[in-house]
C-alpha cells in the first residue's frame, strides 16, 4: 500500500512535473495552489446548488475539469519539453455563451450587489474572490517565465462566470436578488 505522505515536502520544496523541484513560496506553487483552491470552491457551490439550479452543474463540472487541466500546465516548468495538457479550444468562449444565457434571465445592474443571498449563490460570489487572486497570482507569474496565454483568459471569464452565477442562483433559488449597496 502506497502511503499518501513522501516527507519530501518537509523541506519547504515541492515537486513539479518532470522530476523539478521548487519552493513550495515560488510564484509557480502560489499560482497552481490558487487554481487548486479555486476547484475546490467550485466544488463548495456544486455541494450547495439547490434543485432550481442544478442547471448549472454541468458548467461547473466542465470548469473543475479545465482547472485540473490549468493546474497541470502550470505545475510543468517551461524547461520541460514534454506537453503534458492543453486546455481544449472554446472553453473561454463556452464560459461567454453560459454568461450569456444566465444575464438575460437577469435585470441590468444599476448599483454594486453585496456578495450574499442563498448558500450557493454566497459560495459562487467566494470563488468569483479566489478566481480573481488566482488571476492575479497567474498574472504574476507571467510577468517571470513563460505561460500560456489561455490561462489568464480563462481565469478572467471565469471569474466573470461565476459573479453572474451568483446573481442567476438568486433569482432560481428565491433568493434575494435586489441587495445592493447604492453607496459608491
Amino acid at each position: 500500500m502506497t502511503k499518501i505522505y513522501t516527507k519530501t515536502g518537509d523541506d519547504g520544496n515541492t515537486g513539479l512535473l518532470g522530476n523539478v523541484r521548487a519552493g513550495k513560496e515560488t510564484p509557480r506553487i502560489e499560482a497552481y495552489g490558487a487554481v487548486d483552491e479555486l476547484n475546490a470552491a467550485l466544488g463548495v457551490v456544486l455541494a450547495h446548488l439547490a434543485a432550481p439550479a442544478h442547471d448549472a452543474k454541468g458548467p461547473l463540472a466542465a470548469a473543475q475539469s479545465d482547472l485540473m487541466i490549468i493546474g497541470t500546465m502550470l505545475a510543468t516548468p517551461p524547461s520541460d519539453p514534454k506537453k503534458r495538457a492543453e486546455l481544449p479550444a472554446g472553453r473561454v468562449k463556452a464560459l461567454e455563451d453560459h454568461i450569456d444565457a444566465m444575464d438575460a434571465q437577469l435585470k441590468p445592474l444599476r448599483h454594486f450587489i453585496l456578495p450574499n443571498g442563498t448558500p450557493a449563490s454566497s459560495f459562487a460570489h467566494l470563488a468569483r474572490t479566489i478566481s480573481r487572486r488566482a488571476e492575479r497570482r497567474v498574472a504574476a507569474l507571467a510577468r517571470q517565465e513563460r505561460v500560456d496565454k489561455g490561462i489568464l483568459a480563462y481565469l478572467n471569464r471565469l471569474s466573470d462566470y461565476l459573479f453572474v452565477l451568483a446573481r442567476w442562483i438568486n433569482l432560481e433559488e428565491g433568493g434575494p436578488v435586489g441587495w445592493q449597496h447604492d453607496r459608491f
